[in-house]
């Protein structure tokens, strides 16, 4: 195994080993990260959340202008609970040629291989600047992105291109659907199930939300975009979990939903926001308010990130497909951080190693042909 290779997989089993579930924080990962940043002569800043536990990388090779090449992938991970593995999943165990562990291929593989390749990225930067953005949160929200993104939109060295290394078998990708999570919540008035119209149920209200998120179901696939490339090809609306009540003759007072959507346009997405506002505003909170009058229903966004449109120019999409020898791009349905960049007017593409299919799963792994080929895409940028 040449040295950069090797150099990839003993920090890849560094990083396996500091589980970065989004309930914990990741500052000791943000801190390795860095620490290999700063060594190679890169300018290091963290953007940390409100009460310091969590933190974003952002970094620069070359000089501080606009323009130049991101690179950017996500710290955390998703939780090992309930899963059966063959091995600790925060120790790195090689079978075969895969590395197994939590995180491997979403998306520490990313990383670590980016962090081997520090000396080419310098070279690199001679030409064109290069970032660097390691994000938090990205498993429940993209909270990092969207509050880096926030900060980005006034820097002057704000580059035009990001490569996104979620894991896509190092495919180009060139779009992605939005993802959208909502909590839904309807205050009532209880009462004794004897005399339903004494009370307000919370709970009947939440069921008439819920049944016209489902009938909107028809609409959306009608709306799919003319060659739609999605799969499936049309925004989904997916219901996580409805709760309330607190016994069989008593009338639920509270009640809460729990859904998302995953949009394909933007229209998509208002046009579901508008549907429930309509309906909660002109029949259900008059019917509720008629009865009880400081009943409520009101919705949480847990997080609304828009998804990455693919465009005819995309300079990132055509870089990529340079370094990687393909022949065209591909689209996915499952959500990412690169609409949030696209959103600041950069060119984004998808590439990485490791399969989604892995992803999210016990025994999560990423193949060492997969860490090559994303160092072989990283070196490629020296003279690209």
């Amino acid at each position: 195994m040449i040295a950069q290779l090797q150099d990839t997989v003993d920090l890849l089993g560094q990083m396996v080993a500091l589980p970065t579930v989004s309930a914990q924080s990741n500052l000791e990962l943000a801190a390795l990260i860095a620490t290999r940043l700063e060594s190679a002569g890169a300018r290091v800043e963290w953007v940390g959340n409100d009460d310091g536990s969590k933190a974003t990388i952002w970094a620069s090779l070359g000089a501080e202008e606009r323009g130049g090449l991101l690179l950017s992938g996500h710290m955390d991970v998703v939780p090992v609970v309930d899963q059966t593995w063959q091995s600790d999943p925060f120790t790195m165990v090689e079978r075969g040629g895969n590395f197994y562990g939590r995180g491997t291929c979403d998306m520490k593989g990313f990383i670590a291989a980016t962090m081997a390749a520090l000396p080419a990225l310098v070279q690199a930067a001679e030409r064109r600047p290069i970032r660097f953005a390691f994000t938090y949160d990205e498993e429940v929200g993209c909270l990092g992105a969207r509050q880096l993104v926030d900060l980005l939109r006034d820097r002057e060295d704000r580059p035009d291109m990001a490569i996104i290394g979620e894991p896509t078998q190092m495919r180009v990708i060139e779009g992605n659907k939005g993802c959208c999570e909502y909590t839904t919540r309807f205050h009532g008035l209880a009462g004794h199930g004897s005399d339903p119209s004494r009370g307000v149920n919370a709970v009947e209200y939440a069921g008439r939300y819920l049944a016209k998120l489902m009938a909107l179901k028809a609409p959306l696939q009608a709306r799919a975009p003319e060659g739609s490339r999605f799969e499936p090809p049309f925004t989904t609306i997916n219901t996580g979990r409805l709760s309330g009540g607190v016994a069989h003759n008593v009338i639920p007072s509270q009640a809460e939903l729990e859904w998302e959507m995953r949009p394909v346009t933007a229209d998509d997405l208002a046009f579901v926001k508008e549907q429930m506002e309509d309906m909660v505003q002109g029949e259900l909170l008059p019917e509720m308010r008629a009865v009880f009058a400081e009943a409520d229903i009101t919705t949480e966004t847990i997080g609304e990130v828009v998804g990455l449109e693919p465009t005819t120019e995309n300079a990132a999409r055509d870089l990529v497909a340079r370094l990687t020898g393909a022949n065209g791009a591909d689209v996915v349905a499952f959500n990412t951080e690169a609409g949030l960049f696209q959103s600041l007017g950069m060119q984004a593409v998808l590439c990485g190693p490791g399969s989604i299919e892995q992803a999210h799963k016990a025994d999560e792994f990423v193949a060492l042909s997969q860490l090559e080929a994303c160092l072989d895409m990283l070196n490629g940028l020296a003279t690209a």
